[in-house]
Order: C-alpha cells, then structure tokens, then sequence
C-alpha cells in the first residue's frame, strides 16, 4: 500500500496507465490484500496477549459511535486529502464541515474501530491486523499530507494551517472554527443509524455479540 502510494512509483504508473488506470489498479490491489489478511486472521491460530472481559467491552460501544460519525462525514464531505480531492486545494472555502474537526476523518474513524476492537480481543492475530491498520492508517495521514504539500506547492499552506490531523488541534489553538453547520446534524444521525446497524448486524456477520451481558 505504501509502495503504490509513494510519490515516485505513483506518479510511473499515472504516466503509463494514466491516473484512472491507477486508481483502478490500487482499487484491485487494496481489495485482494484485504480480503487475503481478513482470511489469514479467521485461520490464524488464537494466542491470547491478555484476557478479554466484560469490562473492556465497553471500550467499543463508547468509541464507536464517534468512529461511525467520522466515517460518515468523512465520506460525504468534499475534501482536499479524499481520493481525487487535488482539485479543491484551489477552492476559496476548502476548509468546511469535518474538516475543521480534522482533516483526516475518515482515517481517524478507522483508527478508532482499530482500536476499540483490539481492547476486546487481546490475541496476537488482533494484535497483527489491528495494529497494522493503525500503522497504515498515522502513515497515510503524514504521506496524504506530505503528497499534497509536493503537488500543490504554497496552496497547501493555508489548509494545513486552518486544518489539523490531530481532531480538534486546530480549533483548540484558534486557528480554526469548528464548522457545526457544516458537518450537519443529518451527518451525526446517519452515523449514529450507522452504529445501530452495526450492533444489530454484528454478531450475524462476526459471531460475536458486541452487547455481552
């Protein structure tokens, strides 16, 4: 993931396959990989790191609500670090919504599923996927960052001074304005419907319960 995104063999294989080419081309391999890791995890041996309990099944019904919201508004807000999102660095009004939360919200949604999950699970096939997630995830915050930086030459400046990837810097250190109307309150109750899915959906799917009595 992180060889196919690095500037140099990126900008090859735009110039070779053009940039759709590309993204169909990372769309494939991105899918393949995960499903092979998904299948690696279920087959994976269970070598237990600390016990799972009651107690910490907790960690994920409190987190997953914010993470669910994330994912939500981070996939229906217009912004400079989505897929494709180049063209709107130019934009007077670039930083809206979610963005002035953090500039990253969708990959912040995914660290924080990560993490919730791997409070509950404590085995070292968790350990691996989860925290590999992660990894991949703080890295394509700083690479998106840096690739867009290299690309728009001084019009990332002004974005990344208004914006932060930590969720609430910038407005915790007045560079910014939390943009409530922006995010929406329709964005808020689609992620929480989202969650309320996902706890009814979830034991069909996983065989687990995340509501454990």
């Amino acid at each position: 993931h992180f060889v196919l995104a690095s500037v140099p063999v990126r900008q090859v294989l735009i110039e070779r396959i053009g940039l759709s080419g590309f993204r169909v081309l990372f769309s494939i391999f991105a899918i393949i990989t995960l499903t092979w890791v998904i299948l690696a995890y279920k087959m994976a041996p269970y070598i237990e790191w600390w016990e799972a309990s009651l107690e910490l099944n907790i960690i994920p019904l409190i987190i997953m609500p914010f993470s669910c919201i994330l994912a939500v508004a981070g996939l229906t807000t217009h912004n400079v670090t989505m897929v494709g999102g180049e063209h709107l660095i130019d934009e007077p009004n670039s930083v809206k919504g979610i963005m002035t939360v953090t500039r990253h919200p969708f990959l912040w949604a995914v660290i924080l599923l990560s993490v919730s999950h791997l409070a509950v699970t404590g085995d070292s096939a968790s350990v691996i996927l989860f925290g590999g997630i992660i990894v991949l995830a703080l890295g394509g915050m700083v690479h998106i960052d840096y690739r867009r930086a290299q690309l728009s030459n001084a019009a990332w400046g002004p974005i990344a001074l208004r914006t932060s990837i930590v969720p609430f810097a910038a407005a915790a250190t007045g560079r910014t304005q939390i943009d409530w109307s922006g995010i929406g309150i329709s964005r808020v109750g689609a992620g929480l419907a989202l969650y309320c899915l996902l706890l009814v959906i979830h034991e069909n799917i996983f065989g687990i319960t995340p509501l454990m009595s």
